[in-house]
């Protein structure tokens, strides 16, 4: 049973992923060093951290079981030899025939201590007629990801399963005190949605938003909105990540979710209807 220290500090990293598994590694490392030396202990990497695919074949190619997989096995030696817990935002895993976006949770000592696969797959027809549909790539995951850190309970989401604020309620109800939602925003959805959506999820269920994202221009013409964010219950921000590629650290206080959820203790008094 963990000893639960107050306060932390939480570690965002912003990527612009490419192609090229090997740098987008590498990439990850530095920043992953960066964080732990200025006394981070979560460090989050976005969605599609490893692997911005050119083509199909390269996504179906990139695609392997967990305990193969290249990027994972890294970051497990990385999170032991810095003490530190991470969060790969996702991988493209295949399990039992099918494939998954999953969410990894690694800790201190690197050993895998959760994992989450993305419920809601981003199906859409923008206006800018960009379309997306993860269906063709993914099976949808049907479990929620809620697990202990040092600090309190995680639950785990990415990306699209930001727009279903159920989901948040309900590892809210189940005791979560943090919510990571690492993500590859289009920009277009990204300046008119996640500023509002992440605080919204913020203010519903006094959590903290641990929100590290993609950025820039990647294959296929596709274009993320970057904007990593750290809020607090209350729904401020404390960190956001205005540069193309880097890192913000927030010193997170756990009396916060006490104190909001004291003040407007909404988990408590919902009412069915």
């Amino acid at each position: 049973m963990f000893k639960k220290n107050k306060k932390f500090k939480v570690a965002c990293v912003q990527m612009n992923s490419q192609d090229n598994l090997q740098d987008n590694i590498l990439f990850a490392k530095k920043k992953i060093v960066f964080a732990a030396k200025k006394g981070a202990k979560l460090i989050l990497l976005p969605e599609n951290c490893f692997l911005m695919p050119k083509n199909d074949k390269q996504f179906f190619n990139s695609t392997s079981e967990e305990k193969n997989h290249l990027g994972i096995n890294e970051i497990k030696k990385f999170s032991k030899e810095l003490k530190v817990w991470i969060i790969i935002g996702s991988v493209n895993i295949k399990e039992k025939g099918k494939v998954y976006n999953r969410s990894i949770l690694i800790d201190d000592n690197g050993k895998v201590k959760g994992k989450y696969n993305k419920i809601h797959l981003f199906s859409v027809k923008l206006p800018n007629k960009e379309i997306y549909d993860e269906k063709k790539y993914f099976s949808r995951g049907k479990n929620i990801g809620l697990y202990n850190l040092p600090w309190g309970k995680i639950g785990m989401t990415i990306c699209y399963d930001l727009r279903f604020p159920n989901l948040y309620r309900k590892l809210a109800i189940k005791g979560a005190k943090f919510f990571s939602i690492p993500s590859a925003f289009t920009k277009y959805t990204g300046k008119l949605h996640w500023h509002a959506l992440l605080k919204a999820r913020a203010i519903e269920n006094g959590c903290y938003i641990f929100a590290p994202a993609q950025t820039g221009k990647h294959p296929k013409g596709r274009h993320t909105y970057g904007h990593s964010l750290v809020i607090d219950p209350w729904g401020k921000i404390i960190k956001e990540c205005k540069k193309k590629d880097s890192v913000i650290i927030s010193e997170i206080d756990i009396d916060k979710v006490n104190n909001f959820r004291a003040s407007i203790p909404s988990i408590k008094l919902e009412n069915s209807f």
